[in-house]
């Protein structure tokens, strides 16, 4: 069976050029499929849906090359994935058909030289990064928090006195961003030791640690962890009232929620998604993190609608979104 691709660039353009060829080549109407995109754009609809349909023994008919793929990798990516499937690739204007030995030989000239210019491509990135370090300069994102902030960050956090959310609302970061600078293992103070040994003797005391017959009500419900003092007592209650959504491995497009003390929180990537007026929210983690067009995935969005969140035109939690409205 023969499917014919067609693609214009613009949505003023007319296809029938493209079409009138795929025609005289023997495909018929209904099995001619047409996208009007940008050749570098990600996602075309129909593409994806002749990719679909094609089966073991049948023919992508296309009229040039550059109709089909994004870029030569792109090409040579999609033409082993058809020859695994036995799926042949026709194309009329440049003399191709992956049936004859000769379109096959061309396919794999392609398939060599998209490996070349993605070698040089790399020899030259590290060309460029060598020469950047010899002269002092380092790669990478700069950091958002000085070594003044983590410092301070640092401080208020074995204070005792500050969440999380709290120092990364007076520092102006996310709470993720907080996270991932904080040693929030470190051992407590010489006041806080002081105050905790003195709650011993004197549990009503303004040290006192979580007593034992309430450690358990702020035990992780993840690794186990319970705080031994006050204060970790209250860096625990703050960590544990935020809601991780991670994706759920039995079931696709489902979420997991669960709760984490300092000491099991997922590694990256995560992504804080907080409210517009208020900064409260969940964290996104693994797959549910936006890409680079930050739009939330499908799952993370019918959680939030599920949870009465405001998805539009702004992120609203369940309480402002009930006061916007």
């Amino acid at each position: 069976m023969l499917l014919g691709y067609a693609r214009v660039s613009d949505a003023d353009l007319n296809p029938d050029h493209q079409v009138d060829t795929l025609r005289r080549a023997g495909v018929a109407a209904e099995d001619t499929y047409i996208d009007h995109a940008s050749g570098a754009k990600a996602s075309r609809p129909q593409l994806d849906l002749v990719l679909k349909l094609l089966r073991d023994g049948d023919t992508l008919v296309i009229t040039r090359l550059d109709r089909l793929g994004r870029s030569v990798l792109h090409l040579i990516t999609l033409g082993a994935e058809l020859r695994e499937r036995g799926v042949g690739l026709r194309v009329l204007e440049q003399g191709l058909d992956t049936a004859t030995a000769e379109g096959r030989a061309m396919f794999g000239m392609l398939s060599v030289l998209a490996e070349l210019s993605q070698e040089l491509t790399i020899a030259n990135t590290r060309d460029g990064i060598a020469a950047a370090r010899a002269r002092g300069r380092k790669g990478g994102r700069p950091p958002k928090l000085t070594a003044e902030q983590v410092q301070l960050a640092q401080r208020l956090y074995d204070g005792g006195e500050h969440t999380v959310a709290q120092i990364a609302d007076l520092l102006g970061v996310r709470r993720t961003t907080l996270y991932g600078h904080l040693n929030k293992q470190a051992k407590p103070t010489a006041a806080q030791d002081e105050a905790a040994s003195e709650a011993i003797v004197d549990p009503i005391g303004a040290g006192e640690p979580a007593p034992r017959s309430t450690r358990s009500a702020w035990a992780c419900p993840t690794c186990g962890h319970e705080p031994t003092t006050r204060a970790e007592t209250a860096h625990q209650r703050a960590d544990l009232a935020v809601t991780w959504l991670h994706p759920d491995p039995t079931a696709e497009g489902g979420i997991i929620t669960g709760h984490h003390c300092c000491r099991c929180q997922p590694e990256p990537p995560v992504i804080d998604i907080a409210c517009a007026l208020c900064g409260d929210g969940p964290i996104l983690v693994g797959d549910l993190v936006p890409g680079a067009d930050d739009r939330l995935p499908l799952p993370a969005q019918r959680w939030l609608s599920a949870e009465g969140w405001c998805i539009s035109p702004k992120l609203l939690c369940p309480h402002h979104a009930d006061q916007d409205h």
